[in-house]
């Protein structure tokens, strides 16, 4: 099953009185690159909910938030008494005005003012741990949700690819026949006598050297394990681009070694669908 790289989820938890809320997107990344904001209370526990998150979600460029509202005052600043005062003295030494003009100014340097840190309890983190779950959840269940409709678009693709393979099929047997019927009729219009062995060896080194047998079997197969490995595999995104790339390979190989309009125009509608499915595989788990 295909999931999305491309998620949103938010959740909200109520202690007393305060409101915890959780919110958690991704957007596409090759690995996983977190950045997690959170009040300065719960910077203690940040390790703990990185490693959270990153079990669940593997890759992608996350973003997660966690904000605390609470309906009681807080505290507020305290002012740093000796280091005002130091300030003060320091102001004075190069010049004198107004005395509150002074202090204000002293209030405005670092380490002024002071606020008494509260620490998260335990009850707290609990509650913050429950939010960041159930948000994750969300955030799946929107990328799966994402991935059913990614699944539904490439298999159509994979689909048109297998189509337009079945024509090359049909194509290369009227191509074998048309190049051995103008070998013959080339060398019918010689009026010479020809040595029959020597001109099936060399029909059939012609035919050798543009034969697509072998490309056309193996793009069957990458195809068929293409769609095994998108409905069977977890996080199969990395993979199916490599499978992606060797269909490619196949592809591109059937139409230099073809030296056919019709079979090149169908080599040209399959790599118009394989860069889609490229394209949409970009944000697959």
């Amino acid at each position: 099953m295909l999931y999305s790289m491309t998620g949103f989820g938010r959740h909200i938890e109520l202690l007393g009185s305060e409101k915890i809320t959780v919110e958690i997107k991704s957007l596409n990344s090759k690995n996983l690159d977190l950045n997690l904001r959170l009040p300065q209370t719960l910077r203690a526990y940040e390790i703990d909910f990185r490693k959270k998150i990153a079990e669940r979600l593997t890759r992608g460029k996350v973003e997660a938030y966690i904000y605390i509202e609470s309906e009681t005052a807080r505290i507020p600043a305290q002012i740093n008494e000796p280091v005002v005062s130091a300030y003060l003295e320091q102001i004075k030494n190069f010049a004198e005005g107004d005395a509150l003009a002074a202090l204000a100014l002293a209030l405005k340097m670092p380490e002024s003012l002071t606020q008494e840190k509260q620490e998260a309890d335990e009850n707290q983190i609990g509650i913050v741990n429950t939010a960041i779950d159930k948000a994750l959840e969300a955030l799946i269940g929107f990328r799966k949700q994402e991935g059913e409709q990614l699944m539904l678009d490439i298999q159509s693709r994979i689909d048109l690819i297998a189509k337009h393979l079945q024509e090359v099929i049909v194509l290369d047997k009227k191509r074998r026949e048309g190049v051995r019927n103008r070998l013959e009729q080339a060398v019918a219009q010689l009026k010479e006598s020809v040595d029959e062995n020597r001109f099936e060896q060399e029909l059939i080194y012609y035919l050798e050297k543009y034969d697509i047998t072998e490309e056309k079997v193996r793009l069957k197969n990458h195809l068929s394990y293409f769609q095994k490995t998108a409905s069977e595999s977890t996080s199969p995104g990395k993979k199916l681009g490599f499978i992606s790339q060797e269909i490619g390979r196949e592809i591109n190989t059937i139409g230099s070694k073809a030296n056919d309009a019709a079979i090149q125009r169908e080599v040209v509608r399959m790599k118009d669908e394989l860069e889609k499915i490229k394209e949409q595989l970009l944000n697959v788990l």
